[in-house]
């Protein structure tokens, strides 16, 4: 379409959203769907706060999928429009034989997509008496020992580079054979799409279940487009009304009344993997699987069709885009099919309309470039939005132990030793290069940690164990270091200062050298375990070269990583190092003694914006959502500080529960008249201690079913728990468990469900039983504050304990406030910030956001659904602060937060709302 044309169509936003699941949506639902339409229409880049119960998921999909469907329509549109200009009667031929190839066009492919159902349909309906087929017994006998040879360095004719790809050359391969235009085959379609990303799979399983729905008109013709339908009125469902259709109209949309929009789920191998035998034994899935691509015919994966045949996985991509799918139900379709759905998917992305993929897969810029994902023009929605800066931070994010460090040397110099007389010239060179570096790099951090450990040797004695507590030691011995790349490599010395590691690196992902070194290392285990008569040769021998175990990912993989990271270092790049327990021996540097510490060493950046910047700029629109974003300025300022005014917005609805529903309370004295102040150097005085759990007694005599109570942080938590526990101290437990019974959210994941089924269990039989519900005492920030439904009589009441500031002791924190700060007083100096902030600087400002995110997460557990109700109480004096008030959600702040004078008037307001509630009841 030519600009000029493209220009002159322009979408205006609906009034009405037709396409809404729901008979009526409620207003703010409404005012969100219009926002999102308009904010594509625009190009713009929105943050939006939905709370939970207000059908964020259905406002996204039906504001986005209307967009696409009107635009779909404007397109058609343009190309009549630009294919010929008059009224002459060439113009009318012309306009009226593109018109018909263009129907036929999409009549073919809708017919298409409604041949893939029905032969879904049927294999379904065999699936009960098909008979599950025997692994192949060649597979598992598989010879797992090479030949030496096999363990040699690719060949310079086998690698190519491939657009720097970060994928094995064996899946490039296997991705090129599946591309049709490798093969000239017809070119299949493609449209403008929509990327749904959360953080978890477990978070995109609602996007399908939604999309099913919605009311998207079916097939429009584009014979019924009139001239004047798009420009200046919105083309909305005014374009949705059908004409009387032809008999091959009628036949190729399976009596659907509403389009069935083409949707592909992307996942990880983990979760599409449908190879049983490899399942079962390898450790890591996705090096096993580059392992298996990597074998000749007989011993490629089943699942994945002969060079030749890619006739099957097209048909069986049809039947992924036929019928949107999780990412469960792909994998049994898989299943059912017999066809690898993890490249399969990958395959419908072209012909996908809406794409829901987990964080890691869009926000990776090698990871769109590997699955071919072009974002321009395309729009993007970030789901659970609040996730994201802390995803962009650890994505970049590289961890190498002593350990790993330590194997991967003893890896390389192993290999070195048995292959040097049969490598070449240059594959020799990179290698010493390579083992340069790992010596240097090992040898300085075993040297750090040592010259840590040397205080506490003085102190004790001895090296026996670590401190019991590292961050009760902090103060006295600096165990964590922050340095700039640039200062780590000129520590480690000049043999590192001259080395290219691009081109290090550059080798090793052409070579395959990683998967090489770690396949003879598993060789030399395999081999030394045989050796039984020379257990105590084999065990030295394990010690040395173990770490390679088939399906794991090689030691050297993580090498890379950490190389390509401190070769393309920017200026908000660092290397943290960090003194650990060791899970093992490892060597004193100077004396090679045993030492029972360890080092990590991570690499880590202190800006997410430069790594969402791509995205941001080659996506026609991006919509970050979440139920709690508060405060949105913080996501504005830490992601979009580069964009013009013009193209940011936002937009935070309120939420769809009366506001008799709600009782939004700051508890700033307790019931001794005291000041509330729950800051960490004041949590273990017994007087705050004894005061909270007054409150927390007054107010299980007052909140029906359950009541969750969330601490700042376990030492916390713990230290209440200890105190509470004593007669001396008031014997609170006692107490709390007399009118609720009492549960506590453990500490390691193996324990969270239970704790949430009991405490379930509780809540609902508490009316035939003495308690009157349950009490759940429960960290921010940890496992139940976050992705949890509390709905109903699971949380009557949610109590905020303190403000959950992080800790200043941090090296890495405080580095990153220290970026902050410089980079907002750079800006100033630059004139590229016109606001002066008062009061803050970004990184105090920074500092705060983190807390009050936090805070907003735990908020969000209660009220679920628009008749749900519930009281949400924030204990301390801080939260009458008006900078403090003000990130709060719109729908809890400002003038909806009551900060009563006394502890009495607290009880008061509670007693009048949960007798409301009775009434009601």
């Amino acid at each position: 379409m030519s600009s000029e044309s493209f220009h002159n169509l322009v979408l205006s936003t609906p009034e009405t959203f037709p396409a809404f699941p729901y008979t009526r949506p409620y207003t703010i639902q409404t005012e969100l769907m219009r926002h999102l339409y308009e904010a594509i229409e625009s190009r713009k880049v929105t943050v939006v706060e939905s709370p939970t119960g207000t059908g964020k998921t259905s406002s996204l999909l039906c504001a986005s999928l209307t967009w696409l469907h009107d635009e779909k329509n404007r397109a058609s549109k343009g190309k009549l429009d630009d294919a010929a200009t008059g009224d002459d009667w060439v113009s009318v031929q012309t306009r009226d034989r593109l018109r018909r190839e263009l129907e036929a066009q999409e009549l073919e492919y809708e017919q298409k997509l409604a041949k893939a159902r029905r032969k879904e349909a049927e294999m379904k309906s065999k699936a009960r008496v098909r008979k599950k087929p025997k692994p192949n017994g060649d597979e598992s006998r598989r010879q797992s020992i090479h030949e030496d040879a096999s363990f040699l360095p690719e060949d310079d004719d086998d690698l190519e580079d491939c657009d720097g790809m970060n994928l094995s050359p064996a899946v490039r391969v296997l991705m090129a054979r599946m591309d049709p235009h490798a093969h000239n085959e017809e070119l299949e379609p493609t449209c403008t799409k929509i990327y749904y990303a959360s953080r978890t799979h477990s978070q995109l399983t609602q996007v399908v279940p939604e999309l099913g729905k919605l009311k998207i008109p079916g097939y429009t013709p584009i014979s019924s487009l009139s001239s004047d339908s798009v420009s200046g009125q919105g083309v909305s469902y005014s374009l949705g009304k059908r004409k009387a259709q032809d008999d091959l109209t009628s036949s190729c949309c399976d009596d659907q009344k509403y389009h069935q929009s083409r949707a592909v789920s992307l996942g990880s191998r983990k979760h599409l993997c449908i190879n049983d035998e490899l399942r079962g034994r390898v450790k890591d899935i996705d090096e096993g699987c580059r392992e298996l691509l990597a074998e000749k015919k007989e011993n490629r994966c089943p699942h994945l069709p002969p060079v030749g045949e890619e006739v099957i996985m097209n048909e069986f991509r049809d039947q992924i885009l036929a019928t949107p799918k999780d990412i469960e139900d792909l994998a049994i379709a898989g299943r059912l099919s017999g066809i690898c759905p993890y490249f399969a998917s990958r395959k419908a992305i072209p012909q996908a309309e809406l794409i829901t993929l987990p964080y890691n897969l869009l926000l990776q810029k090698s990871a769109r470039e590997a699955l071919g994902i072009d974002l321009n023009n395309q729009i993007v929605i970030i789901d659970e939005g609040h996730n994201l800066i802390p995803t962009l931070l650890s994505l970049s994010t590289v961890h190498i132990s002593l350990q790993l460090l330590q194997t991967a040397l003893n890896q390389v110099t192993t290999y070195m030793t048995k292959f040097r007389n049969r490598l070449n010239p240059a594959n020799l060179v990179q290698l010493k290069r390579l083992l340069a570096f790992l010596d240097v790099l090992a040898r300085y951090v075993g040297e750090w940690r040592d010259q840590k450990v040397e205080p506490l040797a003085a102190q004790s004695g001895q090296l026996a164990s670590p401190p019991a507590n590292i961050d009760q030691k902090a103060q006295q011995f600096e165990f964590q270091e922050v340095l700039t790349p640039t200062e780590l490599i000129e520590r480690m010395g000049r043999k590192v200062v001259g080395l290219n590691m691009l081109e290090i690196v550059k080798y090793l992902k052409k070579s395959k050298i990683a998967r090489k070194i770690s396949g003879y290392a598993e060789k030399l285990t395999q081999e030394a375990e045989k050796e039984r008569e020379l257990e105590v040769a084999s065990a030295n021998l394990k010690k040395r070269v173990s770490g390679g175990r088939k399906g794991v990912v090689p030691p050297l993989h993580v090498i890379e990583d950490f190389m390509v990271a401190l070769a393309g270092a920017t200026d908000d790049g660092r290397i943290s190092l960090t003194l650990t327990n060791s899970s093992g021996p490892l060597l004193n540097a100077k004396s090679k003694s045993s030492s029972p510490f360890s080092v990590e060493v991570k690499y880590h950046l202190l800006n997410p914006a430069p790594h969402f910047r791509d995205v941001v700029d080659e996506a026609r629109s991006v919509i970050i959502a979440g139920g709690t974003m508060s405060p949105i300025s913080d996501v504005q300022n830490q992601l979009f500080s580069h964009l013009p005014p013009e193209r940011m917005t936002s937009f935070s609805c309120g939420h769809i529960i009366p506001p008799e529903n709600v009782l939004t309370v700051a508890v700033t004295k307790g019931p001794s008249g005291r000041e509330l102040d729950f800051r960490a150097g004041k949590q273990g005085d017994p007087r705050v201690l004894a005061d909270l759990g007054q409150i927390i007694l007054n107010f299980t005599r007052t909140v029906p079913g359950g009541m969750i109570v969330f601490f700042p942080s376990y030492k916390f938590l713990n230290a209440a728990k200890s105190a509470w526990t004593s007669t001396a101290n008031g014997g609170y437990l006692d107490k709390f468990a007399a009118k609720k019974k009492v549960f506590f959210e453990p500490e390691d994941q193996a324990g969270v469900e239970s704790v949430l089924h009991e405490y379930a269990t509780v809540v609902s039989d508490s009316s035939v039983s003495s308690q009157t519900g349950a009490l759940l005492l429960a960290v921010i920030g940890a496992k139940l504050s976050e992705g949890l439904n509390f709905a109903d009589d699971l949380a009557r009441a949610v109590v905020i304990v303190g403000l959950p500031f992080a800790n200043l002791a941090s090296a890495e924190l405080r580095e990153r406030m220290r970026y902050i700060k410089r980079e907002e007083e750079k800006c100033l100096r630059d004139g590229k910030q016109h606001t002066i902030r008062k009061g803050k600087d970004a990184a105090a400002e920074l500092y705060e956001n983190m807390c009050m995110n936090a805070v907003n997460q735990s908020i969000g557990r209660a009220i679920r659904h628009r008749n749900d109700w519930a009281a949400l109480i924030l204990l301390d004096q801080r939260y009458s602060n008006p900078s403090i008030r003000a990130k709060l959600p719109k729908w809890l702040g400002g003038d909806n937060l009551s900060v009563p004078e006394h502890f009495g008037g607290v009880v008061k307001a509670m007693g009048i709302f949960y007798r409301g509630k009775r009434r009601k009841g």
